[in-house]
């Protein structure tokens, strides 16, 4: 099965939909996706700022990472980015596996494509 990394490097809200929605193609195109979040994009991982994340006619950015967990595609969390965040004791969104820097470069070595935004 091909596989595609999509890694989110923005805190930016316009940003935020095309790596959810391109990991959603894929799963429904029998690639396997996973999406990983880096440096500043974890600022719109908490509860609350994933559900005021809204642009156009998608729905919230909350209910866009549920559905990408619900459809089976995992999303990881970079610790060493929560942690230059000072984000020791924040509680992020459920679902999200935190993991360290070195997965990264596993999952990027182990993808047939990576897509970077």
């Amino acid at each position: 099965m091909k596989s595609i990394l999509y890694v989110q490097t923005s805190n930016d809200p316009e940003r935020q939909y095309s790596p959810l929605v391109l990991a959603q193609s894929a799963k429904m195109m029998d690639i396997d996706a996973k999406v990983y979040y880096l440096g500043q994009a974890l600022q719109v991982l908490t509860p609350e700022a994933s559900r005021s994340v809204k642009i156009g006619t998608f729905p919230n950015l909350d209910e866009m990472l549920t559905k990408t967990l619900e459809m089976g595609i995992e999303i990881y969390v970079c610790e060493a980015s929560k942690r230059m965040l000072g984000w020791d004791a924040v509680t992020l969104r459920e679902g999200l596996k935190i993991v360290g820097a070195a997965t990264l470069n596993d999952l990027v070595l182990e993808a047939d494509a990576t897509m970077w935004f």
